[in-house]
């Protein structure tokens, strides 16, 4: 065998044995091919490729597209902070801010399903506390000199957590809410039943009751609103959910006011935004704009849980829901996933908190006092005006007036802008302040004479002069004794708030006691000054302590 192998391989010559039969057992060997000629190849030159990169390494590896423009807008992001910052340092506060909304814009303008989007959350929350230091910085002690305070949204820590279910609750909640009236659809479904056992912890229910509380101060005029937008009374609770019913709450992502507006929303339905006064912070203004937003996104939408929805992450991020999934249903994209995690929450905690306060005595809230109503009359400063001056006139803590006019960034109303004061105080303080010179609005006072009081005895209060005094209330009889106070007239003192550029000249009004004066006095005199409601803290809103924080404004986000 080995020697049939090796004749039928061509390896040296072998006789055959004689065999009556022979059978091959491995078919012959095709002949080979003749051999390649040999091609000379040229001399290599070792050092060739000493200076060779691997292909790896050569140059940058490919990245997505959506990667690019991430980079490219947090260099834009960064640039624009760096020229905000440096006009912050030279005293340009408006075009540093406009340099920092262009920063935060290039943040948030980016596709939302974009790869490293965590990324741009990131950056922003860094540019944010960044930009916020800087404004501290440059605006110190501008709180006591009235400047912008923030309070924090509520419920912003929740939205991202989830919280057990508890047994047996889902079937009390169904019976609940089988004989409840709503006009908003009520659903059991597990992630509602989870955020009513967390307001029904001692945490959620502290959160949630100091917003039925608050609720008593705007309530009515939200249900007016409402009624007439022509929507369901229960989406008084997305303020709940979005403020807890506090008109300066901003979010970490800088949506702004009771109805949490970001600047784009806001213009879109109205609420101007200027360096003296945003409208976002009105609650009268925010909440009718609230409200035909809503009825618009019903209208688009079709169905109130995605308008709710809409109205929390955009109109855009819900159709791109719809489109993704096949489905125009809430559930369906809850359980899909497809939804923004805060906006998966959002819908189940106005649920949540709509059923329990349709539902009081099973969850022992029935003993809850709520605060009274805001409620004012309405008078339009023709003159750049601080609310200081008002509050000296109506005889109301500054607070007071700050509390009722939360759109006013900096203490000082711009000419032309409708001021709340107290109710039924209205015509007499607008009589008032039209005696006033509109060049002294902004930095004069004015004084209410009390039992006892002389012109020397309030000169030396306000540091001023006697001389000054007599010049800015000149007496009708303009005898030479000085003015004839009485107890409870209002007299004009020229002396500048802090922080107001002094003017040293003192122009001459009527010194005759209006009858407005006199109608205002009694009005006031026999009425003592505001309290503050039970559990509040002194300060512009009267909100509790607990739940506050002093912020100066920022740019704004695109939330929705």
């Amino acid at each position: 065998m080995c020697l049939a192998l090796a004749a039928a391989a061509g390896v040296g010559e072998a006789k055959k044995p004689k065999q009556k039969f022979i059978k091959a057992f491995v078919p012959p060997a095709s002949a080979p091919p003749p051999p390649a000629p040999e091609i000379p190849q040229p001399p290599i030159d070792p050092a060739f490729f000493a200076k060779e990169m691997p292909r790896e390494l050569s140059g940058p590896i490919p990245v997505h597209q959506s990667q690019v423009e991430i980079d490219m807008r947090i260099s834009g992001s960064l640039e624009h902070f760096k020229a905000g910052s440096a006009l912050m340092a030279k005293g340009s506060m408006e075009l540093a801010r406009t340099e920092f909304d262009r920063a935060v814009e290039l943040l948030i303008g980016a596709p939302e399903p974009a790869p490293g989007r965590d990324r741009l959350i990131k950056r922003y929350r860094e540019l944010a506390d960044e930009i916020y230091r800087l404004e501290s910085e440059a605006t110190t002690g501008s709180t006591a000199e009235g400047g912008p305070v923030f309070d924090k949204a509520p419920l912003e820590e929740i939205t991202d957590m989830t919280f057990p279910v508890e047994p047996g609750l889902k079937g009390k909640v169904k019976e609940q809410i089988s004989s409840t009236v709503s006009q908003l659809p009520l659903e059991t479904a597990d992630p509602v039943i989870s955020f009513i056992n967390y307001f029904n912890s001692p945490n959620g229910r502290k959160v949630f009751e100091a917003g039925l509380r608050r609720m008593g101060r705007y309530g009515p005029m939200i249900r007016r609103i409402l009624d007439e937008e022509g929507l369901p009374q229960e989406l008084i609770f997305l303020a709940q959910a979005e403020s807890g019913f506090m008109p300066r709450a901003v979010s970490y992502m800088q949506a702004v006011g009771m109805w949490q507006f970001v600047q784009f929303r806001g213009r879109e339905y109205g609420l101007n935004q200027t360096q003296h006064y945003d409208d976002r912070l009105d609650p009268e203004k925010a909440t009718r704009a609230a409200a035909r937003h809503l009825r618009d996104l019903y209208a688009q939408f079709g169905d109130w849980y995605l308008a709710v929805a809409a109205y929390n992450c955009g109109p855009v991020a819900v159709e791109r829901a719809v489109q993704r999934t096949g489905y125009a249903d809430f559930w369906e994209m809850y359980k899909r996933n497809v939804l923004p995690r805060e906006t998966a929450s959002y819908v189940p905690i106005i649920l949540a908190m709509t059923i329990m306060a349709k539902n009081p005595k099973d969850y022992g809230l029935t003993g809850i006092v709520q605060d009274p109503p805001i409620e004012y009359d309405t008078i339009t400063v023709t003159a750049a005006t601080h609310l200081n001056l008002i509050a000296d006139i109506v005889d109301r803590p500054l607070s007071l007036l700050k509390e009722l006019n939360p759109a006013i960034l900096w203490q000082v109303a711009p000419a032309n802008y409708a001021v709340h004061v107290p109710k039924g105080m209205g015509r007499a303080a607008q009589a008032v302040l039209e005696s006033i010179p509109a060049t002294h609005r902004t930095d004069w006072r004015m004084h209410r004479v009390t039992e006892g009081e002389s012109l020397a005895s309030i000169s030396q209060q306000y540091r001023v002069t006697e001389q000054a005094l007599l010049a800015a209330n000149p007496n009708s009889s303009s005898d030479s004794k000085g003015l004839d106070l009485r107890k409870g007239d209002l007299i004009l003192v020229p002396a500048c708030y802090p922080g107001a550029a002094p003017d040293q000249t003192v122009r001459r009004i009527s010194g005759k006691r209006t009858v407005a004066s006199r109608t205002l006095r009694a009005k006031t005199s026999s009425r003592p000054a505001a309290k503050k409601p039970a559990g509040t803290t002194t300060g512009s809103r009267g909100t509790p302590s607990s739940r506050t924080t002093t912020r100066t404004a920022l740019p704004a986000s695109a939330r929705r």
